[in-house]
């Protein structure tokens, strides 16, 4: 099974620079295990550490149905900006 989406923006950064593309991610198939001497966390499945970045949501999707893969497309939530001017953060009023 995999996941198609469109990556979330970086909190670290003002811009949505990075966004134009979809990402396609596996689920893991099994389990994950405990290495008894180091404690270290492992699996066995290396598909989840596979992410395919796609122009756009089609190319996605044709990929995933040209090799047979089951998907879901995560639909992408709109982005609401909201227009005001530099002169607004010095306004005693204003919400922080």
């Amino acid at each position: 099974m995999a996941k198609i989406h469109r990556p979330a923006r970086n909190v670290m950064q003002s811009g949505a620079y990075g966004r134009n593309f979809w990402c396609m991610e596996f689920e893991p198939s099994c389990s994950r295990y405990r290495d008894s001497l180091m404690g270290w966390v492992g699996s066995k499945d290396t598909a989840q550490q596979v992410r395919l970045h796609f122009p756009n949501k089609e190319d996605a999707i044709s990929y995933a149905k040209a090799r047979g893969i089951l998907y879901v497309v995560l639909q992408d939530q709109a982005t609401r900006k909201k227009p005001k001017s530099y002169s607004e953060n010095f306004f005693k009023n204003r919400e922080l």
